[in-house]
């Protein structure tokens, strides 16, 4: 079924059940559609019962006329939304994203910020757990039968009744001269006759980011993960509001380091989008160069790690090698080890010079080879077969109700990659090797990233032999007010999805990153269960979920 077919299936089905609802243009590739908010849980249903995949969810404040002309379609049909709307003053305006086949819908809604009832969409779809508690604990609204009610960003940072993403808020915030502990998170408690608790972090040894992980376990084996993320909190959506495009940009490309080439990107499609602006082929064409080559970096240093983790030193020595030698190389060919800032609005910021070409290809080709040889070793010690294989098993079906991507994904049977499923340019133009396994465990998160290196490789050797000729750089033009776009990107941990929106004088309004994160880190909870404690270093490694990616 084609990504339209989808799509027009599902406003069929919505309308026939008499969902108070309009279609509406202007977040292409994705298909907007206006629901009343009273229908929102059921909007939800109708999507769960076809198959659709919950992508996110995220809100901003409006005045109220801007409410009531986005919610036209189904004010009319219901002959209420709008009332409510100009009743309350500001609103809130709330998006959810779905995707099939393919196919992306945003439903949209709006309530009465004196008011933001919504009803909550993860009683139907788990992974919409954490994200609706962050736009609650940000901007307010109120997921009446959310089944978690505790704080998630932040913590005690600022108070309950306070939500920093609300326009009278200040950037700056209101920051107590020491904010408390967040010492009173309820855990669930330990119980039952030789079950105890292992609390770890959120302050960890060398320079991972904060986080805490409480373990419930028999002896060595885990019964229980809970997981207690968001310390930091960077303010990312507030700190851009007001930023030009190419502030965005740069502000983009650190959502979380290591992924800076794919966040960039997808912030910078969304507001081309908005801008209608068309961007020069061969800077798309570098664009997906600079991912390959991000992909293939975590890989490898990813693959290191996880040796690390059951103590084989010789190949994490040798993955660790040979991530710092294509970093070096994408230092001198383009400034910055992690290829920060070269994706800016409009193209890139540096062309490749031709006497690169045979350099980086040569390099791809060599990486190859060396990564053959290296699994070659690896693949016939029984000592690394043992942690590996079924240890950290992700079912298929709990992959799919967290809505997990990316390698993640792909190694517990979920087949979905945007570069080939919902392809822009330039992948609309290559092929494109999704690997899949079905297993779920340590060894088939890495067999994924071992086929995915092979993949990108192939990819990179295919881009520089036709990397077309012509500028790399179209010259920015501000958007209209209220212009917004969306931008999605498969980087290297899987689908980024990014929303963006102007204000006044081609200034950004609205900035929204998804990371694929967001689900990776509640699936490293569920395939923890049942391994013991020595096993959760590689489990968590195999996962790496950005803990930074998911705190904005």
């Amino acid at each position: 079924m084609s990504a339209p077919t989808n799509a027009t299936a599902l406003l069929a089905r919505l309308q026939a059940s008499g969902l108070a609802l309009q279609a509406q243009d202007g977040l292409a590739p994705a298909q907007l559609v206006a629901v009343a908010a009273p229908d929102w849980g059921r909007m939800a249903q109708e999507a769960s019962a076809l198959g659709w995949r919950w992508v996110s969810v995220w809100a901003q404040e409006l005045d109220a006329d801007t409410g009531i002309d986005a919610a036209a379609g189904a004010a009319g049909a219901v002959g209420e939304v709008g009332e409510v709307v100009a009743e309350a003053g500001p609103v809130l305006q709330v998006n959810a994203c779905f995707e099939h086949g393919g196919a992306y819908l945003v439903a949209r809604t709006h309530v009465p910020r004196a008011h933001p009832l919504l009803a909550s969409h993860t009683p139907l779809y788990p992974g919409a757990d954490r994200p609706e508690r962050h736009v609650h604990d940000l901007l307010g609204v109120v997921f009446t039968d959310h089944p978690d009610r505790r704080r998630w960003t932040r913590h005690q940072a600022w108070a309950k009744s306070e939500h920093p993403l609300r326009r009278d808020y200040p950037v700056a915030g209101q920051p107590a001269e020491l904010t408390p502990p967040d010492c009173r998170y309820n855990f669930l408690q330990a119980q039952g006759s030789g079950v105890y608790e292992i609390p770890v972090g959120p302050v960890h040894a060398g320079i991972i980011e904060p986080g805490h992980f409480r373990f419930q376990a028999v002896g060595e084996t885990v019964l229980r993960l809970e997981q207690h993320l968001a310390y930091t909190h960077k303010g990312i959506e507030k700190i851009a509001e007001g930023r030009d495009a190419a502030g965005l940009a740069r502000l983009a490309g650190r959502v979380s380091g290591d992924s800076t080439v794919a966040h960039a990107w997808a912030a910078c499609m969304a507001m081309e989008r908005a801008a209608g602006l068309e961007v020069p082929v061969r800077a798309l064409w570098l664009r997906a160069l600079l991912c390959e080559r991000e992909r293939v970096a975590n890989h490898v240093g990813d693959m290191g790690a996880m040796l690390n983790d059951i103590g084989f030193a010789f190949g994490a020595m040798q993955f660790s090698r040979l991530r710092e030698a294509w970093q070096r190389v994408s230092n001198e060919v383009f400034g910055h080890r992690f290829i920060m800032d070269v994706v800016v609005p409009g193209g890139v910021a540096m062309d490749l010079q031709p006497l690169w070409l045979p350099i980086l290809r040569d390099e791809a080709q060599a990486m190859r080879l060396q990564v053959l040889k290296l699994m070659a070793i690896i693949n016939n010690l029984t000592s690394v077969e043992d942690r590996v294989r079924g240890t950290g098993i992700l079912k298929a079906e709990d992959a799919k109700a967290l809505g997990c991507v990316g390698y993640v994904g792909r190694a517990s049977g979920q087949n979905f990659d945007v570069r080939r499923d919902a392809p822009y340019a330039p992948y609309d133009g290559l092929s494109v090797q999704v690997p899949l396994h079905r297993y779920g465990d340590v060894n088939a998160r890495a067999r994924v990233r071992l086929e995915e290196m092979a993949a990108s490789f192939d990819l990179i050797e295919a881009l520089l032999d036709d990397l077309p000729g012509g500028p790399v750089l179209t010259p920015w033009q501000s958007p209209p007010e209220g212009a917004e776009g969306l931008g999605l990107v498969e980087g290297w941990r899987g689908e980024i999805l990014t929303y963006v929106r102007f204000g006044a004088d081609g200034r950004v309004a609205r900035f929204f990153p998804r990371d694929p994160s967001w689900t990776t880190w509640p699936a490293l909870e569920l395939l923890v269960h049942d391994n013991i404690v020595p096993d959760f270093p590689i489990c968590n490694k195999s996962v790496n979920g950005s803990y930074s990616g998911a705190d904005l």
